[in-house]
């Protein structure tokens, strides 16, 4: 596939979340215009919390029926719903406690399963019941996944050199991490990579020369992971601060 990213470089952490606002905002009031869901796969991880904020306060929280909006989850450490390291308690503290969500519309990932393995094949089944797919159907397509980036050129929890980068059939598996010697449950990039709108969100000086790696290096996917997020059919669209692009050669300022 080839990578058709766009970049779009803001002035400041503040700037990236507000325009990843606007832009969430009207994708998923185009969708809304023609279908009666909106299904929003959100990201954990420090970068989006800001953002996160600014849809659940005015003028954003006013601007869209949330009552419309299911959320799912890219990646899930594997601990409780209120643990500090949730990535679900990071965005309903910052954002899905503030709007008027139904509860069935939230589709979390139940890291704390004593077995992760079974965990991903749980969240797995619980996407097949809501899009009313069979065992043996295609991945659905998201309308928006929100993304970030580490250091390491790893998003979701799709780690440099691990089993989930090799997944050719499943959209969720249990990763096992050696760095950290813990497993992590991921979407794959089976299901990540049939997403209407993908969104990368990522600021900071620290990851300058995984962003430059990552956007024009050459394709070493099992090194920088974020390389495998490749929308089959979708738009794929980064949005970075001055910082983390700092070592780009070509830019497009916003």
């Amino acid at each position: 596939m080839e990578n058709r990213a766009v970049r779009l470089i803001l002035s400041s952490p503040e700037e990236v979340a507000l325009e990843a606002a606007d832009r969430i905002l009207k994708i998923a009031q185009e969708a809304l215009g023609t279908r009666r869901e909106f299904h929003f796969v959100l990201s954990g991880g420090l970068t989006p919390r800001r953002l996160y904020e600014i849809l659940a306060g005015d003028p954003f929280r006013s601007q869209l029926p949330w009552e419309r909006v299911h959320f799912f989850w890219s990646d899930e450490r594997c601990v409780g719903p209120g643990h500090r390291d949730s990535n679900y308690r990071m965005a309903r503290e910052a954002f899905l406690d503030k709007l008027s969500i139904p509860s069935e519309n939230l589709h979390r990932i139940h890291g704390e399963t004593s077995d992760p393995d079974a965990a991903a094949h749980d969240y797995e089944d619980e996407i097949k019941r809501h899009f009313g797919l069979g065992p043996e159907s295609p991945p659905p397509c998201f309308d928006l996944v929100l993304l970030g980036m580490g250091v390491d050129g790893h998003t979701a929890s799709l780690f440099p050199e691990t089993q989930a980068l090799r997944e050719t059939g499943r959209w969720v598996v249990a990763n096992p991490i050696p760095k950290t010697k813990a497993h992590r449950l991921t979407l794959t990039p089976v299901i990540l990579n049939r997403a209407a709108w993908v969104i990368f969100l990522v600021t900071g000086a620290d990851k300058a020369r995984a962003v430059a790696e990552v956007l024009e290096g050459p394709f070493e996917p099992e090194r920088l992971p974020s390389q495998l997020i490749r929308p089959i059919c979708g738009e794929l669209l980064w949005l970075l601060d001055e910082a983390a692009a700092s070592s780009l050669k070509t830019s497009q300022k916003g």
